[in-house]
């Protein structure tokens, strides 16, 4: 398959074949990340640094913790005055379970024309997609105007201790001039009735993951117990899993709503007193799903733990709690944890993460754009932020803007954001090569 566009001079036939081989290839090196260092990407580390090397990139391979193996290339641009473009994109997965799917989770398996397996949408198709256009780039003499670092890290699906935020802390001058990075999750196909939409994340929620502990008296089961651990506990989880956090708009998640009003034929201003967002959510139909995680801080209680027999009263017992935060919105969540809390209860970040906000009024966000509806001129592409984080946190450290860009072009009916952690996980051919024609013209044109 050749491209036959605009995109032809940077790219030849066989960067469609290759993007494939490399997804289901990448796919059947199992990079399962448990958690708590439980993972090994350093095969899938070579497998990528050796695809790189055979262009006469010169890719480094790093690691903090043996195994833990990150990989960063630099491509030289044609303009050395110009800012230097970050792309990156993490070689772990979330775990599987073989029993649970149609098909192997790590098979890699090519069936009628869709690849499948864990890390075909989070995110070894991003990762295949780059490597794809690099090595077409080779072969055809094309040349990005900037310079362009690669980075493929480790350990995203948990604390990017061992990926990312050790990159960011012990080899920034590998990131030297680097301004803007693209990452995952955004740029793939939300079908509304009547439309296509592609929401380019240009906002990511931050990480306020949270211990509570509880101490009080212990004593025997039979009897009163007016300090109890326990019971203080519980009753300070269940006012935060209760809590209904005020709405707070960003401007990214303005600019998303707006649009998505306009493509209902709506007219609505998000910065109005009157503007009731219920009423609007209630208009977007299936759309709302990109924003109605994001216009507000989040609490969930996840884990409690506490005690060691039925009939002893533990002295201490401890919870924890997934908490998100919108740009601007630390000092909100912080107070309010105090007062849900109560004087009975402490509180501690267990995991913390700043909360992200990129520009959607510039050239970057603008060619990212065009460059979508480029290949797919139907549609519309829309900003968005995201409910979760990446390792664009991290990244930002060194001063990088980050979008969400990993793009794909998906049927009617392929729920894309279910296979994200999900089970049968997939993506389709036609998806990845629609993928590398548009992330050629991107980075070329940025």
């Amino acid at each position: 398959m050749r491209a036959t566009d605009g995109s032809a001079a940077a790219l030849d036939g066989a960067a469609f074949d290759e993007v494939v081989e490399f997804t289901s290839g990448l796919i059947r090196i199992d990079t399962t990340n448990r958690g708590g260092g439980d993972c090994r990407e350093r095969p899938a580390a070579e497998y990528v640094a050796q695809r790189l090397a055979d262009t006469g990139l010169d890719p480094v391979l790093l690691e903090r913790t043996p195994g833990r193996t990150n990989v960063v290339a630099r491509i030289e641009g044609s303009d050395p005055r110009a800012d230097a473009l970050l792309v990156h994109g993490h070689l772990d997965v979330v775990p599987a379970e073989a029993a649970d799917w149609s098909v192997h989770p790590f098979s890699g398996e090519v069936r009628d024309g869709v690849v499948w397996g864990r890390g075909a949408v989070d995110m070894k198709n991003m990762d295949a997609m780059v490597l794809a256009v690099v090595r077409a780039w080779a072969r055809t003499g094309a040349k990005p105007r900037r310079d362009i670092v690669i980075a493929y890290t480790a350990d995203e699906e948990d604390s990017a201790i061992d990926g990312s935020g050790f990159l960011a802390a012990r080899h920034a001058h590998l990131f030297e001039g680097c301004t803007e990075g693209l990452g995952e999750s955004g740029a793939f196909t939300l079908h509304l009735p009547g439309q296509a939409v592609y929401p380019i994340a240009a906002g990511e929620r931050g990480t306020a993951w949270v211990k509570l502990t509880a101490h009080g008296s212990t004593g025997h089961g039979s009897k009163p117990n007016r300090a109890n651990a326990v019971s203080r506990l519980a009753a300070a989880v269940a006012r935060i899993g209760a809590y209904e956090w005020p709405v707070r708009l960003t401007g990214t998640v303005a600019a998303c709503v707006t649009e998505l009003a306009a493509l209902q034929g709506l007219t609505v201003d998000p910065r109005a007193r009157s503007f009731d967002l219920d009423s609007v959510l209630g208009k977007l139909g299936p759309a709302a799903v990109l924003v109605d995680a994001t216009v507000r801080n989040s609490t969930n209680p996840t884990m409690f733990s506490a005690g060691y027999k039925i009939n002893v009263v533990p002295g201490h017992a401890t919870a924890y709690i997934d908490g998100r935060v919108l740009p601007g919105g630390e000092d909100e969540f912080i107070a309010t944890m105090d007062a849900l809390t109560g004087p009975d209860v402490a509180w501690e970040f267990h995991h913390r993460e700043v909360a992200l906000e990129s520009p959607v009024d510039g050239r970057t966000y603008g060619i990212l754009r065009e460059s979508v509806e480029r290949f797919d001129p139907e549609a519309r592409v829309v900003p968005f932020c995201m409910a979760g984080g990446t390792d664009a946190k991290q990244f930002s450290r060194l001063g990088i803007t980050g979008y969400g860009f990993s793009p794909v072009k998906l049927p009617p009916g392929f729920d894309y954001w279910s296979l994200f952690h999900g089970v049968d996980e997939r993506v389709p051919v036609d998806a990845l090569h629609f993928g590398v024609r548009v992330l050629d013209h991107a980075l070329r044109t940025l």
